[in-house]
């Protein structure tokens, strides 16, 4: 007897003959039916409880937060789910070796924090049609002199056409001490900023230049020869590493992780 019939036969779910079938077999495993008579018991003191909520009239407050929020609140909004991300420190972040990478491992301290900003910030502007980015990658050129200039350091976003992947542009985003980078890219194919492809595949990278020059705080690990290592977080996959004092996080969404660890690699190889 599965466990999901079991408890189809705790919700009523079951047909007569079904219901009848898993019966006979509780009959002869006591111990069974009474965890199953527990769960029923449970499920009619909840009902019991809240039911009489779903006759309440919706309040007000919560009418007038449902509805949709004004442009300028949500960019707050987001400025601040990204600052509160950078101090979530102490999540235990297991660590698994993209291709040709080193065995999996916890990575702590700004390593961890740099990832967990950039998977909140691709949540964040994903999903925008009309202004995901800031400078569009019509005016390439002025947003990296831009970018280059806020971090203080020479930036090229990686040319991912190869792998079926445009630059749709960038924007300047809050880290943990300072300015970070987030260039965004679309499928080829998918149409531009502000088109009707709602839900189309887009890859963001993270470029970071917070960490310091050993790598996280107490670690003597070298970034000489980084290490890819991938997370997920509430359905966004990133790829991330450490090269020297910079961070970068590849994110995105839609993809197959093999598919995301090929332009992460690809990502990786024109930067150095």
């Amino acid at each position: 007897m599965t466990e999901g019939e079991l408890q189809a036969w705790v919700d009523g779910q079951l047909g007569p003959e079904s219901h009848a079938r898993v019966a006979a077999w509780l009959a002869g495993h006591p111990d069974q039916l009474q965890r199953l008579e527990a769960y029923r018991a449970q499920r009619q003191a909840l009902r019991a409880m809240f039911d009489p909520v779903l006759g309440e009239a919706v309040p007000r407050r919560l009418q007038r937060a449902a509805g949709p929020p004004r442009p300028a609140a949500w960019r707050m909004a987001a400025a601040v789910l990204i600052a509160l991300a950078g101090g979530a420190s102490g999540w235990a972040l297991r660590g698994q070796g993209g291709p040709g990478t080193q065995a999996p491992q916890l990575v702590a301290g700004k390593d961890a924090d740099f990832a967990t900003r950039a998977a909140v910030a691709h949540a964040v502007y994903t999903p925008e049609q009309r202004r995901p980015v800031e400078v569009d990658a019509a005016h390439e050129e002025q947003l990296v002199a831009w970018l280059s200039k806020r971090l203080g350091t020479p930036l090229k976003p990686p040319h991912l056409q190869a792998l079926g992947w445009e630059l749709e542009g960038g924007r300047l985003l809050p880290g943990g001490s300072g300015p970070v980078a987030q260039f965004m890219y679309r499928r080829i194919g998918t149409g531009g900023t502000g088109g009707s492809n709602a839900g189309a595949p887009r890859l963001t990278l993270y470029v970071t230049n917070e960490l310091p020059p050993g790598g996280a705080a107490g670690s003597s690990e070298a970034h000489t020869d980084p290490a890819f290592r991938f997370r997920q977080q509430s359905g966004v996959g990133t790829f991330y590493w450490v090269d020297g004092a910079f961070g970068y996080a590849l994110s995105a969404d839609l993809l197959r992780r093999g598919e995301l660890a090929a332009v992460a690699e690809a990502v990786y190889h024109q930067q150095n």
